[in-house]
């Protein structure tokens, strides 16, 4: 593994450890549940239990609470029932820093807003995040005209825990071929050295210098001289050229656009022997 790749590996994992950190820190007060800090219990409408909210339901029963269904819940303060409101109508207390009438998401604030296009709520700040049309789904403001859109790429599974991304309260990576990925899913390919999107094979990331450091390790690698002169077929997973190249053992590189995450296509091709 080169040293620039090394450090690269070193910096995510770093940035997970502060993520994880920080999450922890904001974890649920004994009231509310490990997801959300509420006062108040879900009347699930499908069954009629009452449960701090819908993830804790989906993990008992065996169907799903449908969030938007909602239409009463319980103080967890004085226990009376009512129709899903902010404030409790008897003791007036808060159920919730942030509520919405759509979802009914109850949670302290962390800026969230709902979007009505992804038809579910977001964590904003919303200035910061717009809806692109085309992948529908909201993305950070730094990402506007600045990424490969693929038609409602967030209503797609992620291809690496095949879990749901669009409803999911893990935050999404896009990938520069346009594919999305759960951002702990992400962090996981970074440190276990994967670096092609799992759908298209695409390089995930800019791998420019790795290109630059993978150029000195064949240059200080020839191969044995029986294969000197071999060459190869080739396709390059980032820019889908076919073309015929020296062959190593360490990687092919593509003539189109320096690339080494290419896939060999067919043996190899020897030289005649003078």
């Amino acid at each position: 593994m080169s040293k620039r790749l090394a450090k690269q590996l070193l910096w995510w994992q770093k940035t997970r450890e502060e993520e994880e950190d920080l999450s922890v820190s904001n974890m649920a007060s004994p009231s509310g549940c490990s997801h959300y800090v509420r006062s108040c219990f879900l009347k699930a409408p499908c069954c009629g239990k009452l449960y701090v909210c819908r993830l804790c339901h989906d993990a008992e029963e065996n169907h799903q609470m449908d969030r938007f269904k909602v239409r009463e819940v319980q103080c967890s303060e004085c226990q009376t029932l009512q129709q899903t409101q902010q404030t409790c109508q008897q003791c007036h207390m808060q159920f919730g820093e942030y509520y919405c009438d759509i979802c009914h998401l109850f949670d302290k604030d962390k800026k969230q807003y709902h979007c009505q296009p992804c038809g579910i709520c977001r964590i904003g700040p919303r200035e910061k995040y717009f809806h692109c049309e085309k992948c529908n789904l909201c993305l950070a403001q730094d990402l506007r005209g600045n990424h490969k859109c693929v038609e409602n790429v967030s209503r797609q599974d992620c291809p690496v825990c095949m879990e749901d991304i669009h409803t999911s309260r893990i935050g999404a990576h896009v990938l520069s071929c346009g594919h999305l990925l759960h951002k702990s899913c992400f962090d996981s390919m970074i440190t276990t050295g994967m670096y092609r999107c799992p759908l298209c094979m695409h390089s995930a990331w800019n791998m420019k210098d790795q290109w630059v450091e993978m150029d000195k390790e064949i240059a200080e690698s020839p191969m044995p001289p029986e294969y000197h002169g071999a060459t190869a077929k080739i396709l390059c997973n980032d820019c889908q050229t076919h073309c015929t190249v020296p062959f190593h053992v360490l990687g092919m590189k593509c003539s189109g656009c320096g690339s080494y995450n290419t896939a060999q296509d067919g043996g190899l091709i020897q030289q005649p022997q003078l």
